[in-house]
């Protein structure tokens, strides 16, 4: 007499090891989840804020009028010929996307830690999602860069049309520095105390309150492996036209960033079977 025998399928889901290359497919197959993240953040990013998505405005204002008195009034810096306060905005609008992601994005899977724990998804999803969410601010900021390029003379010329590449170089910095802090962070919690100096340290390592043009010609080169010295630069020469655009820092802070994307997939990708314990 035949017996009707019920089996049961298990899906056991274990974490990658060793060094594993970006699954790009998965990712996609988790976009819808890639968006909640994104839109979640900029909603909480701003709950019961009285000023909102303003606050996006108020930093980078804010920072650019402390500059000009300290640095372009006081110390007098040296703008390359431009007033001091569109010279010093030009550069905090990259400059405060690139810190803000960076800092949302090292510490994103500890505080994501409760998901990780419950549900199966691509990991990478979380520390990119701040790099894109983040560019609501930036956008807000960029467009009052535009009233105050009108209200000091300057206007668009045709070389905008690189502009596109520098604000992927900027995205594609933030996401290889961001994978790299990010998979640190769950092993060396002094990550989490340490960002604020460190973004302070490679603020003043970047081209904001000073030109570019005051590094010796030969450490350039030296000088352009950090990606967003070109970006910030690169964004004076387009929208001031301060200088030629800096093709050399471009080039070679293309290849570090570049370098940075991929060696942080593989090492977040190495850390992934440690993030459910650690966590």
């Amino acid at each position: 007499m035949a017996k009707n025998v019920s089996i049961k399928h298990q899906t056991i889901i274990q974490p990658s090891k060793g060094w594993q290359p970006i699954n790009w497919r998965e990712l996609w197959q988790y976009k819808d989840l890639f968006y909640f993240l994104v839109w979640r953040d900029v909603k909480t990013r701003y709950a019961q804020s009285v000023l909102g998505i303003g606050w996006a405005v108020i930093q980078p204002i804010f920072s650019m009028i402390v500059f000009t008195i300290v640095f372009g009034k006081l110390a007098k810096i040296n703008s390359d010929g431009v007033p001091y306060a569109i010279f010093s905005y030009t550069a905090l609008v990259p400059w405060t996307y690139f810190s803000g992601a960076l800092s949302s994005s090292s510490g994103s899977l500890l505080s994501a830690s409760g998901m990780m724990t419950k549900v199966y998804f691509p990991r990478l999803v979380i520390p990119l999602a701040p790099v894109m969410s983040k560019l609501i601010d930036f956008c807000i900021a960029f467009i009052i860069l535009l009233g105050l390029m009108t209200y000091f003379g300057f206007y668009p010329t045709i070389e905008i049309l690189f502009l596109p590449f520098l604000i992927f170089l900027m995205m594609l910095t933030a996401s290889g520095m961001g994978m790299w802090l990010t998979a640190m962070s769950i092993q060396y919690r002094d990550i989490k105390y340490a960002m604020g100096f460190f973004v302070q340290l490679m603020m003043y390592g970047a081209p904001v309150v000073y030109p570019a043009s005051n590094v010796p010609e030969q450490f350039r080169i030296l000088y352009g492996c950090f990606p967003m010295a070109g970006v910030i630069e690169g964004f004076r020469s387009i929208l001031l036209q301060t200088n030629p655009i800096p093709w050399d820092l471009i080039s070679v802070g293309t290849v570090v960033a570049v370098v940075l994307f991929i060696s942080g997939a593989f090492y977040f990708r190495r850390m992934e079977q440690y993030f459910a314990d650690v966590a």
